[in-house]
Order: C-alpha cells, then structure tokens, then sequence
C-alpha cells in the first residue's frame, strides 16, 4: 500500500535529490526494410521510423506532466545497420546515417542509436562498409550513434577489429576536430554489448528483440548519496542495505514509467536499465557516493571496493522492483559527465590506469575520456583491447568511448554541453603497443565460455 510518506518521500527524491527516468528508449526493428536499392532502402528506414514513433516524445511529455516524474530523453535504437543494409548494394553506409540523422529530428528525439555491427567473430561485408563508413557518418549527422562490439566472453577478442576501431577513432576525431572531435562521444566499443541497452551512445536493437520495444533507463546519484548522508560512521552492510533500499524506490518509479509509456506506444515493455547515469551537475554525481563512503577523493585507494559495494547493491535492489532488468544496470563512470569525476582528474586523484581497475566492477567501461589528440591509433587500439579483455574475461559488459582531441595536451579542458560535460585532457601511458596491436588475428575465449 502506497502512503502519504511514500508519496511525500518520491517527490523529495525528485525535487530536491535530482531523480529522474533518463531516458524511454524505443527499439523498432528495421529488418523489413531491406532492400537491394539504397534509396529504396533509405525510403522504407524513414518511413518506419516516422511511423512507429511519431508520438513517443509527446507520450514522454504527457507521463511527465501527468505523474510530475522528469523524463530526460526520449531516444530510439534501431536493428545494427551492417545487419539491416547488408543486402544493400553500396560501399558507403553514410547515406543511411544521414537518413536516420532525418528521422530521428522529425519525431523530435535526443538521440538514435544503431549505426552499429557485431563482429567479435569475425566481418561480413556489412560489417566492413558500416566500420568504414563510421567517421564519416558522425561527422555528417548530429545525433546519430554508433557501436561497434569486438568481443565477448563466448568468442574472444576480434583483434582486427580492434585495431580497425582505433583507426576509426582517430579519423572520427580528425573529421570532427572544428568540434573537438565530438564524433568519438558519440562512438562506443563494446565487448559483450547487450541488445537491450536504452543508454547512448551505444543502444541498438538487438537481433533476439521483438518488432517493437520500450525500454526505460533509471537514475538518481543524488538520491543515493543523500541516503549515505544519514550513516556516518556505520559499517558497510548498513550501507549496502540503505543502497538497496535507494534503488528499489528509484526503480519503482522507473517501472511505473516504462508500463504507461508501453501502454500508451501499444510496444511490449522491454527493459528497466537499473543503472545509476550522472550528470554534469553538482549533486548528480556517483564519485560524490564513493567519497561520501569514505574516500577523500575519487580515485584514492578504496575506490574500486567502494564501486563494487555501490554496483552491487544498486543491481539487488532494482531486481526486487522489477521482473525485467536489462541493459547495464548497475553504476556508470563518464568522466565529462560526472562533476566529481571532473573534480577528481583535476586534483591529480583519478588517472586512467585507476579507471580501468574501476571498469572491472562497474556497469560499463572506459567512458566519454577525453586523450591528448597525438595519441596514435595504435595506443587507442591498445585501450580497447585492456577493457575488452576485462570484459570477456569477467563475463561483463565493458565499453571504450575515447576522444583524442586534437590539438589538445593533457590539463586542457574541453566543453561539449549539455549531459556530455566538459572533460579535462587525461594522460595517457606513451609507451608503444604498436607491435602488439600490428599481430591481428583473435584472442580466444577463456576456458569459463565452455558452459555449454
């Protein structure tokens, strides 16, 4: 039964401790649009597109208004498009990504994701035209997203990819530099990408959904570090229970969203995302929970323990709201979109090499780090391939949004705006993996793939 406190308690969460649903994601299927003609192809994305979401933005706005929950983003994911063009007779998937680019801004959503392929085994030709096509798509387009998964836990590492992927990052930069190289946040590789993820850059419409789905991702930093503001001085498990009891709430009014938005969009209900999204706002930020933990400063030794205490309880308490968790879930780490993140690079606390330790135990990876602009493809490759094999390793999702800035040195600052921050130039290691990354071939999965 619901009381008077519950309702008094969700509208403090959302007014004072900045709660919110980041984001109601529809993923449409674009699998009946193939066709051999690019422009008939190009016709039959935009058409379905117009169609099956021509009043997701409005329904978002009528929830809000309605319920008094603020809903940040309305965003679509799409079937990969090296899967959807694949019959498709073109060496050039841009035209595609300008196309979505169109859709996307007609039905009045943030982002679309999708411009993306799977190739942790291997490429098809598809794969191969949409991996090529990928710097000049995000230079052309504004908000279209783009994924590449490289790895997984059953298949390994495909380590042509990964050094494809760094190529791609640096000519994604270069073609994106007048905006200092904003293309690669909009970039994601992956190892082990899940089908189902509502949260940009790297949302897809994976090939085992149905034709249509909603999808909702949750947040609420804040709410979480003003419970931990009422336990100085106690022991972890009073923490790990006052985090799983923050979640659940957070996750109540996330499933209460994703039903009406399912109802109303007549889309199956896919998803709830449990994960923790900060912002570049003071008070909206998961390094002020770990600090509020204990540490002086994000990065400090005890960082990693703490992320993996807050992953944890996050992910047990949003399963006992809900029967349908997806994506991520968990706690995200984007350096320029967390401001005690920014905080912690600034004062010297929080390094890369330290980020990567905490990517083992969080919801995704290496993410929206802003590198020196010379770094070479080879080092970005280099990156790519730590996180992916911590991921197939761990059997976790872990990702690499890298931008190397060009003409940027480490200590700059760089300001995208909006949710993507500013992010200050990190220091990356400058010893060469050029040889390394030079081998190809695969990493093959570890022995703890055999589950079958």
């Amino acid at each position: 039964m619901i009381t008077v406190d519950d309702i008094l308690e969700t509208n403090r969460m959302i007014t004072e401790y900045r709660l919110d649903v980041r984001t109601i994601t529809m993923g449409i299927s674009l699998r009946s649009c193939a066709h051999p003609n690019l422009d008939n192809f190009c016709k039959n994305i935009y058409e379905k597109i117009t169609r099956e979401a021509e009043f997701l933005v409005k329904t978002g706005e009528d929830i809000e208004a309605e319920y008094g929950i603020p809903i940040i983003n309305k965003r679509i994911a799409v079937t990969p498009i090296a899967i959807a063009a694949e019959a498709t007779n073109t060496d050039s998937y841009v035209p595609v990504a300008e196309t979505l680019d169109k859709a996307a801004k007609e039905v009045g959503v943030n982002f679309i994701g999708g411009f993306s392929a799977l190739v942790e085994k291997g490429f098809t030709k598809g794969d191969r035209t949409l991996i090529n096509s990928i710097p000049e798509a995000l230079a052309a387009t504004d908000i279209v997203c783009s994924s590449v998964n490289i790895g997984s836990t059953k298949a390994g590492i495909n380590m042509d990819a990964v050094r494809e992927m760094g190529q791609v990052v640096k000519r994604t930069a270069e073609l994106t530099r007048d905006k200092n190289a904003i293309g690669c946040a909009k970039l994601v590789i992956f190892c082990n990408a899940p089908g189902d993820n509502p949260f940009m850059a790297g949302a897809f419409h994976g090939v085992a959904e149905a034709e249509k789905v909603i999808s909702v991702g949750v947040s609420g930093p804040g709410v979480v570090k003003h419970a931990l503001e009422d336990l100085k001085g106690a022991d972890f498990t009073e923490i790990a229970e006052m985090i799983k009891k923050t979640a659940f709430k957070i996750t109540r009014v996330g499933q209460l969203v994703a039903k009406e938005a399912s109802k109303r969009l007549g889309a199956p209900f896919g998803i709830i995302d449990l994960s923790l999204a900060p912002t570049p706002a003071v008070g909206d930020s998961v390094a002020r929970i770990l600090e509020e933990m204990g540490l002086e400063s994000c990065g400090a030794h005890g960082t990693t323990a703490a992320l993996a205490l807050l992953n944890d309880a996050v992910k047990k308490g949003g399963l006992m709201a809900t029967s349908h968790v997806g994506g991520l879930s968990g706690a995200f780490i984007p350096v320029s979109e967390d401001e005690g993140m920014i905080a912690a690079v600034k004062n010297g606390s929080l390094s890369i090499e330290k980020l990567e330790a905490m990517t083992s135990v969080c919801s995704v990876g290496l993410d929206m780090i802003a590198i020196e602009g010379d770094t070479p493809a080879s080092t970005v490759s280099a990156i790519i391939a730590d996180e992916a094999a911590i991921g197939m390793t761990n059997n976790k999702t872990t990702a690499v949004r890298l931008i190397p800035v060009p003409g940027k040195v480490a200590g700059d600052m760089v300001d995208y705006g909006g949710l993507l921050g500013s992010a200050p130039i990190m220091k990356v290691n400058n010893f060469a993996s050029d040889a390394f990354i030079a081998r190809g071939g695969r990493i093959p999965a570890p022995v703890r793939s055999l589950t079958n």
